[in-house]
């Protein structure tokens, strides 16, 4: 198993794993983005995130980590794991810590000051996840606000 950069020939498989990411959370009328507005926001000219893939000994993508940069007022330039993706046939083999691993070492390599994220609060499987391997803070106190543009 090896986690390497993202290519722009991997999208049709990265969106994939975010469409079982969606039917996992029951939301799968929900992802609305496409193989072209990933290309273009990834690898276009002012590429907006950046992600990982982890490929088994076959060379076949079982999951992904994306992540884009952020500032914080109080605490500088940020990485935001926007997802990590480890399809479920493949949970519980070490993919997702690997994935994890090498997004907070993008983070260091960038100047970052910290990594954020955010994780559904019944998703147990990910709060013991976090919790167990990188003694994560979880803040229970912010509520998440977003207004559609389109």
């Amino acid at each position: 198993m090896k986690v390497r950069k993202g290519k722009k020939e991997d999208l049709p498989r990265v969106l994939e794993l975010i469409k079982e990411l969606a039917e996992y959370e029951k939301a799968p009328e929900q992802v609305e983005n496409t193989v072209e507005m990933m290309e273009k926001d990834g690898f276009g000219e002012n590429p907006v995130y950046g992600f990982f893939v982890a490929e088994n000994e076959e060379d076949s993508i079982v999951g992904i980590s994306i992540y884009y940069y952020r500032y914080s007022t109080w605490k500088g330039k940020r990485l935001y794991l926007e997802d990590i993706v480890v399809t479920e046939s493949e949970r519980g083999n070490g993919i997702g810590k690997k994935l994890f691993d090498r997004t907070i070492q993008q983070g260091k390599d960038s100047g970052c000051t910290g990594m954020v994220w955010q994780v559904l609060d019944w998703n147990e499987d990910a709060i013991n996840f976090y919790r167990k391997y990188y003694q994560a803070h979880l803040d229970a106190e912010w509520i998440n606000c977003s207004i559609e543009l389109n």
